[in-house]
């Protein structure tokens, strides 16, 4: 039994499990939007295997297609691969397995989720490979991140509406603009292996900007939802406090200081994300 949870153990590390947390409020805060006449229990459940299956399937594939790039990275030599603690064939069934539980997840919600799951399959394989052509790949991880509340909207209502669609462009600008800036830790080593990001292309400093004007596009866009969806003045004050926290982390984070990035990363964006979630179910609640 050690065994083997030392090797889940090993799967989570090399996925970030823990990192689920940014993409997974943003899709239960679409669930709450999307609840008018409730949710079934078995929806929610679904819901969740779909966004585990479909994250854990993209960064299994996204450790694959990176193994030789990260091995000769300094800040990613030690992941799972690169070290050897896993071997490419047990991640490959990994992704494999962790793709079926996204399309059986997707067929037992309605069959525009199945006959959408290949395209969700499809984006978030290929940012692994984006920054190989494009220093936008940036905004495809967040489109990747922000087809989650489209998706579990879809899950719910069966139908496309503008609500989702805002809230995913929300999350979009929002992922691009942190991805942004954790990629400024890596601009020498893209630019020596011809790899594209915004901070290699622009420089860290103009990519900074970048990150903030994609930050306060996300801060709008969120707004705008309170226009689109009945919800409690609440709701506005919790935009308010997410613009803080933006400001917060691009605060700590300079040109010729990255020291921060992690905390700006990893804390930050994960207090936005499970605030966001909160204060939009009470606000939902509240118009009830």
């Amino acid at each position: 039994m050690s065994a083997i949870l030392a090797r889940a153990l090993s799967f989570g590390r090399m996925i970030k499990f823990s990192h689920s947390i940014f993409a997974l409020p943003f899709a239960l805060s679409s669930l709450a939007l999307a609840a008018e006449g409730g949710v079934r229990p078995g929806q929610v459940f679904w819901i969740l295997v779909a966004m585990v299956g479909a994250r854990s399937a993209a960064m299994g594939f996204n450790r694959i297609a990176d193994h030789g790039i990260d091995a000769r990275n300094p800040r990613t030599a030690g992941r799972e691969l690169p070290r050897g603690v896993l071997s490419r064939a047990e991640v490959w069934a990994f992704v494999l397995l962790s793709s079926a539980a996204l399309v059986l997840a997707a067929g037992m919600l309605n069959p525009l989720c199945l006959a959408l799951s290949p395209v969700a399959l499809a984006v978030v394989f290929g940012y692994s490979y984006a920054k190989r052509f494009t220093a936008f790949s940036h905004l495809i991880l967040g489109l990747g991140l922000g087809m989650a509340p489209v998706g579990a909207w879809l899950a719910v209502r069966g139908a496309f509406a503008p609500t989702p669609i805002v809230l995913g462009c929300a999350v979009l600008a929002w992922v691009a603009g942190f991805d942004t800036i954790y990629a400024c830790q890596d601009a020498d080593f893209d630019r020596r292996e011809g790899l594209h990001s915004l901070p290699a292309k622009l420089g860290i400093a103009r990519a900074l900007v970048v990150a903030r004007l994609l930050h306060v596009t996300a801060v709008g866009l969120l707004a705008a939802l309170y226009w689109l969806s009945p919800l409690h003045p609440l709701y506005l004050v919790g935009v308010v406090a997410v613009a803080a926290l933006l400001a917060y982390e691009h605060s700590l984070v300079h040109a010729d200081d990255l020291s921060r990035v992690d905390v700006a990363f990893f804390t930050l964006n994960g207090w936005i994300s499970v605030g966001y979630f909160a204060v939009t179910l009470a606000s939902r609640w509240l118009t009830l």
